[in-house]
């Protein structure tokens, strides 16, 4: 419970928070904000539907292209049937140019050659949308942490040298996209938004860069926690596409399984049943808490989105958006392999 607990008139105040990787990216720049204006594009439309449905009072959206002005975004809410009146993004490191050969391929210029793997700068970012205010000058942005000033950071290594280059290790940055603390005002509450979106732990060879850096990624979040970067923030919430699942996919395990066990942190577990209807045999995890439906030749279900509030807050109801398919709101699933999670959560007020 959160705020006095004797000597003041108190009152429940309940909001529903959401993290939603759809894919909102596009193939160029300008390309999000151009279809989302002609309202042709049957994916968004889908993605609406979907988020008109859950209608989280905050939205964190994980492959949403940046652009500089916040055109694409506001008008995403706009198309929203309850609009959203906050709206916050940062320059990702997607897609932001360092000259160097990232990914060891021996040139430079490609799409994994950025601070993030990116084709333009801002490919596939975040968004939030708030319908409470979001406190921008307090937003503390970790995107430029390096790599190496992780505690406990474990940077690719290839024939007992740094991979790709020292040079690399010396201006990388862990995040691939996002690190944001944003707190967001709730009546008389603050709660603060840990927001990111991680590196899938594949498409890497032995080295296995994809697969440290999804970790310390995580890393990084343990460490503010912790009070070791930033200062610990007033009723954190942890959320995004994690990329990462405790029980099954690739990735190192070890990185989600020590956020899981926190004690500051709680795990409202999300279900659905149409994840369970879509169980692989062969995994190990619990199938109703899949977020994810990827191809069974590929990873298969998986869970890689979170919403972990901080142990303090009360969580009242959670789920994923994955109705079973004899359900008529499984018409409402959009073609992306992602599913939106949601958590509401009540805040004791006082008066």
């Amino acid at each position: 419970m959160i705020g006095p607990t004797c000597g003041w008139a108190q009152s429940t105040s309940s909001f529903r928070i959401a993290t939603y990787a759809a894919p909102l990216s596009r193939d160029g720049q300008g390309l999000l904000l151009r279809d989302i204006l002609k309202n042709e594009d049957p994916e968004i439309a889908a993605i609406l539907n979907v988020i008109n449905h859950i209608s989280p009072d905050i939205l964190l959206l994980t492959d949403f292209d940046f652009d500089a002005g916040g055109a694409a975004m506001a008008a995403f809410s706009n198309a929203v049937a309850n609009p959203y009146p906050y709206h916050f993004a940062l320059k990702p490191n997607a897609g932001l140019h360092t000259g160097l050969d990232i990914d060891g391929n021996g040139y430079t210029g490609d799409a994994r050659d950025g601070m993030g793997y990116g084709r333009f700068l801002g490919d596939g970012g975040m968004a939030i949308l708030s319908r409470y205010p979001i406190i921008p000058d307090d937003v503390i942005d970790l995107t430029p942490t390096l790599w190496r000033d992780i505690p406990g950071a474990i940077l690719p290594t290839a024939d007992n040298a740094p991979f790709p280059s020292q040079q690399v290790h010396d201006m990388l940055r862990v995040s691939s996209s996002g690190h944001w603390m944003v707190p967001i005002t709730i009546n008389n509450q603050t709660i603060t938004l840990l927001a990111f979106s991680s590196a899938a732990p594949v498409f890497d060879g032995p080295e296995d860069f994809n697969g440290l850096r999804n970790r310390d990624e995580l890393r990084l979040w343990e460490a503010v926690l912790n009070g070791d970067i930033a200062s610990i923030p007033q009723n954190p919430i942890l959320l995004g596409n994690i990329n990462a699942d405790p029980d099954d996919g690739e990735g190192l395990r070890i990185g989600i399984q020590s956020v899981l066990r926190r004690r500051d942190l709680q795990d409202p577990r999300p279900i659905s049943i149409g994840a369970q209807d879509a169980a692989d045999p062969t995994h190990n995890g619990n199938p109703s808490l899949d977020t994810a439906d990827w191809s069974d030749d590929g990873p298969g279900n998986l869970r890689v989105s979170y919403i972990l509030p901080s142990a303090n807050l009360t969580a009242t109801d959670t789920g994923v958006f994955w109705p079973p398919t004899d359900d008529p709101l499984h018409d409402l699933l959009d073609s992306g392999a992602h599913k939106l999670v949601w958590l509401d959560i009540a805040l004791q007020t006082a008066q």
